[in-house]
Order: structure tokens, then C-alpha cells, then sequence
């Protein structure tokens, strides 16, 4: 039973991937697409199944209901780690949603960052998945969302100036 979400993600991955390969033709968008569900997949077995990353090592957690933390932020090493996980999401939401603005960006940052820690909360209660629901994830994810989506619009104006070819 706990792993179920698992097999939830792979299976839609699997699909996303086959429904990629044969209907986008355009090689960069499809590249671009595999990319980015690769990397969806990659947090969504780290968020909500057992298996856990601590930035040397993947690890099977052991069943739980794991806990919360709704008052303390720790600006420890799981902050930096969660900052630098939620980076390639911020560039993400901006190379597909561009329209979103900057500003914009911290509030669903910080939408995300809830979402995904009461999505841990409930899947840890239902599939003993032993996940901790923190508010210091809330706010480090929003951090590297925004800190991504700095680098897209850096990126972005790099690339329309010319800038990335007299530096390479």
C-alpha cells in the first residue's frame, strides 16, 4: 500500500512520455517536454513516496505518518536543498507560463510550496508514506521557485541580446 503513489507516478509518467514521443514532432519542444517530465517525476517520487534523497543518497524512509512543523523555520541543509530542488520549477513556470510576472511568482511559489506539503501530510496518513510537513519546505520552495524564475527571465534576456554567444 505504500507503494502506491509510486506506481501512480510512473504510470502517468510512463503515459505523458509515450503520449510526448508520439505527438510533438518539433525536436526542441520535444526535448524540452521530456525534460521537464522527467524532472516532475524525479520530485514526485521524492516528495510523495517512500524514498527519500538527503543530497548524498537515495533511501527507502521507513512507514509512518511522519509529522508537522508549523512554527519553526530551520535554515539548515534541507533548505538549501529544497531551494536548489525547486529552482528548475521556477524556470519552468516561466518558460511555459509567461505571462506570469515576477512579482507574481511568490505567492504561487508559496502556493506550491503549501500544496505540496499538505499533499505529504495527507499521503502520509493514508499510505504511511512518513513524510514531515514543514513550513520551512513552504518557504524555501518558494525561494528557489522564485530564484528559478529569475534565472528563465536572466536567460531569456541573454539569449535575445546575443549575450550567451560572445561569452561562448
Amino acid at each position: 500500500m505504500r507503494w502506491i503513489p509510486f506506481f501512480v507516478i510512473f504510470s502517468v509518467s510512463f503515459l505523458m512520455a509515450v503520449y510526448i514521443l508520439t505527438n510533438v514532432e518539433e525536436f526542441d519542444k520535444r526535448r524540452m517536454a521530456l525534460f521537464s517530465l522527467g524532472y516532475l517525476t524525479f520530485i514526485g517520487v521524492i516528495l510523495f513516496t517512500p524514498m527519500s534523497f538527503d543530497g548524498r543518497s537515495v533511501y527507502v524512509m521507513p512507514a509512518g505518518v511522519g509529522s508537522v512543523n508549523l512554527h519553526q523555520i530551520y535554515y539548515d541543509l534541507g533548505f538549501i536543498e529544497n531551494i536548489i530542488l525547486t529552482i528548475p520549477l521556477g524556470f519552468l513556470i516561466k518558460e511555459y507560463l509567461s505571462e506570469i510576472s515576477l512579482f507574481d511568482i511568490i505567492p504561487v511559489g508559496l502556493i506550491i510550496g503549501t500544496t505540496i506539503e499538505t499533499l505529504q501530510y495527507g499521503l502520509s496518513h493514508v499510505f504511511l508514506i512518513n513524510r514531515t510537513s514543514d513550513i520551512s519546505d513552504v518557504v524555501s520552495n518558494g525561494v528557489g521557485i522564485f530564484i528559478g524564475a529569475s534565472l528563465f527571465l536572466i536567460y531569456q534576456y541573454a539569449s535575445e541580446k546575443k549575450l550567451l554567444d560572445k561569452w561562448i
